[in-house]
């Protein structure tokens, strides 16, 4: 992309500012505030040392041909800290396309790897990380079901208010993989060019997986937290910053 060496410039620079991106997670838009919990902020405000998008399906070296504009992954990197051991929590998003229409971002769970006692999220992102092993697992439907139960009554017992940013981190959203999603987009292809194209109908089965799937999400507006932060927050950067120095009179 054009604007990529542009925002590597920036990043050298914005490295030598220790308490940037802090800063401007301390004067973000209500899309992302929201969900920044005053533990999360504790974490972010000592330890957070870079933030970072980038569209990886047409940037990054091993990308495909045809790879999506739209996919999304950002990087946020630590300092040495009380809470996790990982000095680097990347999550990826995929602009999919369903066969009932339906089109936007999907993920997979990020493991992190919390200090004792120390876990924002309280377990919930441990337990969406087993489900998502069990659904990948040719035979652990036995496993993915009492992982889902674990999950459930984790979440029954929680409840989802203050749900710590970091969750986001387990945001799945539909279960539609690169290879459903090319289908669906050829089917678009044709019926755009005004081709005839039969309805995929949806079963009872599907909807009642989908239900329970979506029903299990510990941060069910995860799509739209990373949109807010790769069309506003990333390269508002400066000007986020820049509202913070002068309300705080520097």
């Amino acid at each position: 992309m054009l604007t990529t060496p542009l925002y590597k410039k920036r990043a050298e620079l914005l490295s030598k500012i220790e308490t940037f991106w802090p800063l401007v997670l301390e004067q973000a838009p209500p899309e992302i505030d929201q969900y920044i919990q005053p533990s999360d902020s504790a974490l972010l405000l000592s330890s957070l040392t870079s933030l970072s998008v980038r569209n990886f399906e047409i940037t990054d070296p091993d990308a495909d041909a045809g790879g999506d504009p739209r996919s999304i992954a950002i990087t946020l990197e630590f300092s040495d800290n009380e809470y996790f051991e990982d000095k680097v929590l990347e999550k990826k998003f995929w602009y999919r396309r369903h066969h009932d229409g339906w089109s936007g971002l999907v993920s997979e769970p990020v493991k992190i790897h919390w200090k004792k006692g120390k876990d924002l999220t309280e377990g919930l992102l441990d337990l969406v990380v087993k489900v998502w092993e069990a659904e990948q697992s040719a035979n652990g439907k036995e496993g993915l079901s009492k992982a889902q139960e674990a999950l459930e009554k984790k979440i029954e017992g929680t409840g989802m208010g203050g749900v710590s940013f970091f969750n986001w981190f387990g945001f799945i959203g539909r279960r539609v993989s690169k290879e459903a999603s090319d289908a669906a987009n050829k089917r678009e292809e044709a019926r755009r060019k005004g081709e005839n194209v039969p309805e995929v109908p949806i079963t009872e089965e599907e909807e009642e997986k989908e239900d329970r799937e979506m029903s299990l999400e510990i941060f069910p507006d995860g799509d739209d937290l990373a949109i807010a932060v790769a069309d506003d927050l990333w390269p508002g950067a400066i000007k986020y910053f820049s509202e913070f120095t002068i309300a705080c009179g520097f």
